[in-house]
């Protein structure tokens, strides 16, 4: 059994067997069924939570999801960027004719064979992409997006010696190698926190001998961190929210409004000419948004009417509207969630399928009146500046 990728620590007493994989490496497959089979270990643990076990077992249950439920809890950005994500590996996987995730499916199939304790190992997901969305401010949010789209579009391949060589990176790092660089805390929540959560599930995992199925770009933080004791609940919180957005996002309508009054008190000719230019720009720029995710016609209204107002108050958002609008006309079929894994893997897919469309409409629309924020808000300041002042 070659040891390249295999790493053996002894931790109070307990054995612990890491095996390093790439996510869509055959190789990989093969070393983790020997591994497994030859060590019999008590433990298996696995880099996955609870929803991408399902996912990998099961397939993704797209079929029981809402997406009316989706909208509401304000989850559209984050599905849509864990449906990027899931493409990006399904197109490598697709390259070299290989299941996505078969490791660690081997890793799930192999402990039951040896009768070994199986151990979801992996942070949520989800608390990953809030903790980095929570760290890289509105354009590099933005810049985060165009990246993994990026990266679902680009028919660039990888030969199978590149392939080995991503056994030193993370899926989801592997992707963002260009975006960790632009901005290095990425990898406190991307790498540094997860080696810290994985670290302490393994090392919590029962029995005498563990054997862990990783991505190889892990295995370094792992052996260190697993020397140490970790707090898991504070590894799940999801970050706090800074009282600063907050306090720009109500200072920005309330500056707005008052300038609006006052110019209406002053001279009501003027005071219109401020709504308009405040309507037609947040209103504008939505209504671009929308239609670039090619809404409904009813959709892409329904962001130019509510962008405007949404602006000005931050409880609410455009896109939430013309999202909903966008599933009560084009409701998602059955089929819609069925094809949903393949459909992202082309820009066709993409904008064709229903549900796809409908969370593109949320985060365009929402970009777009945004983007009109800024632009109307700085046009209506020039306009109140100009006509009062002068």
């Amino acid at each position: 059994m070659s040891e390249e990728y295999i790493t053996r620590l002894t931790v109070k007493g307990k054995e612990i067997i890491l095996v390093g994989t790439a996510h869509i490496s055959k190789k990989s497959v093969e070393q983790v069924k020997e591994v497994i089979e030859l060590e019999r270990p008590d433990s298996v643990c696995v880099e996955l939570d609870e929803q991408r076990y399902h996912s990998v077992t099961k397939g993704n249950s797209w079929k029981d999801m809402d997406i009316f439920k989706v909208i509401k809890e304000k989850k559209s950005t984050l599905l849509l960027m864990n449906l990027i994500v899931s493409s990006f590996q399904r197109r490598m996987a697709k390259q070299f004719g290989i299941k996505p995730g078969q490791e660690m499916i081997q890793g799930i199939e192999s402990a039951k064979e040896v009768d070994a304790k199986l151990v979801l190992a992996d942070r949520n997901i989800q608390i990953t992409f809030a903790r980095i969305w929570h760290g890289v401010g509105f354009w590099g949010r933005a810049k985060l997006l165009t990246q993994l789209v990026y990266s679902i579009f680009s028919k660039d391949e990888i030969s199978e010696q590149e392939l080995e060589k991503m056994k030193s990176k993370d899926m989801l790092n592997s992707m963002l190698t260009e975006f960790t660089e632009t901005f290095p805390r990425l990898k406190v929540p991307l790498i540094d926190e997860r080696d810290q959560y994985l670290a302490q599930k393994i090392k919590q995992a029962p029995g005498e001998k563990v054997v862990a199925v990783l991505g190889a770009a892990h295995v370094p933080g792992i052996k260190e961190e697993i020397q140490h004791d970790h707090d898991l609940n504070m590894l799940m919180k999801r970050p706090p929210k800074s009282i600063a957005p907050k306090v720009i996002a109500w200072m920005i309508p309330i500056l707005i409004l008052s300038m609006i009054g006052y110019a209406f008190f002053s001279n009501p000719e003027i005071g219109m000419n401020l709504t308009w230019s405040w309507i037609l720009w947040n209103g504008t720029f939505a209504a671009i948004g929308a239609a670039i995710a090619f809404g409904h016609p009813l959709s892409i209204l329904t962001a130019f009417l509510v962008a405007p107002i949404s602006s000005l108050y931050p409880l609410l958002a455009a896109g939430w509207f013309s999202g909903l609008v966008e599933a009560i006309k084009r409701k998602p079929k059955v089929s819609d969630f069925e094809s949903l894994t393949d459909d992202v893997f082309t820009v066709k897919g993409f904008w064709r399928n229903n549900v796809t469309r409908i969370l593109l409409m949320v985060v365009l629309t929402n970009l777009g009146s945004t983007l009109g924020t800024v632009i109307g808000g700085a046009d209506v300041i020039r306009l109140f500046l100009q006509n009062i002042f002068r």
